[in-house]
Order: C-alpha cells, then structure tokens, then sequence
C-alpha cells in the first residue's frame, strides 16, 4: 500500500476518540479504510497509477475484516447462549460452589440471573442463586440431579 500517512492524519483528527492513537491503522473501522482507498485512488499519480493487484488486495483485506468480524460477532452469540442454557438447566439442581469470597456454598439453584458490564454489553457475567447467595457460574465445581 502506497504511504498515506497525510490522509490518515486527517481523518484520525476528525473521527477518532482521545484514546486511540492518530496512525494506529489497525484501529481503523470498514468505513475509514474504505475512506482511505477512495482518497487513495483520486490522489494518485496519473502517470503512475495504482496497480490492479493492489487494489484486488486491498478490497480482498476489506472482506477478510469484514468476514472476521461476522465471525467475532457470532461466537459472542453463541457463547452467550450456550452459558445461558447451561445455568439455566442448573435450575433445581443441587450444586457445590464458590462465592466470591471463597466461600464454599451447597445448595438448590433457584434462578438464574445475567450481569452486564454497563461499559461493555458484550461482557456478561451468568450467576446462579442458592438460597440468598449469587454465585458465578464459571465458580460451580459440582452438579447432582
């Protein structure tokens, strides 16, 4: 990819947060690489014109991001579904558990609940309760019908 350092100081003034970097281009989002490339091909040098091997990359790196992003986006689906179901087919089993603590708790799961982080929604914390004691289920360490 040709240097497009001006370009990319530019755009990160105008559309990123304080936190990330002005030329870190692995932040960059579909839209700005997208952005980048449009600037990219009505910037060059007509007499020097970008190869078509280039551009068949750059489009190619666009659907890999793309495609693993898709792919990050329906795992976290189906993690969250899967630690669901399994807390929730905890319900009126009895189990042996941690608190946060390390407390050790015995006892039939009642409910089940779901915490998520304010700052991050795909941060989910699944607790089952004992009694009056919420535990996570990462902490179960045994079932018994």
């Amino acid at each position: 990819m040709p240097t497009i350092s001006p370009i990319t100081s530019g755009l990160s003034a105008s559309s990123t947060s304080g936190k990330e970097k002005p030329n870190d281009l692995k932040d960059l989002e579909i839209d700005q690489f997208l952005q980048l490339m449009i600037a990219e091909l009505t910037n060059q040098d007509p007499l020097n014109p970008m190869d078509n091997t280039q551009l068949v990359q750059q489009i190619g790196e666009i659907r890999q991001i793309s495609a693993t992003t898709q792919l990050s986006e329906s795992l976290l689906a189906v993690q969250a579904g899967q630690s669901l179901t399994t807390a929730s087919s905890l319900i009126g089993k009895k189990v042996t558990a941690l608190t946060d603590d390390n407390q050790n708790v015995v006892g039939v799961v009642d409910k089940v609940t779901v915490d998520v982080d304010p700052k991050n929604a795909d941060k989910r914390t699944y607790n089952v309760h004992i009694g009056d004691k919420s535990v996570a289920l990462k902490n179960v360490r045994e079932v018994q019908p």
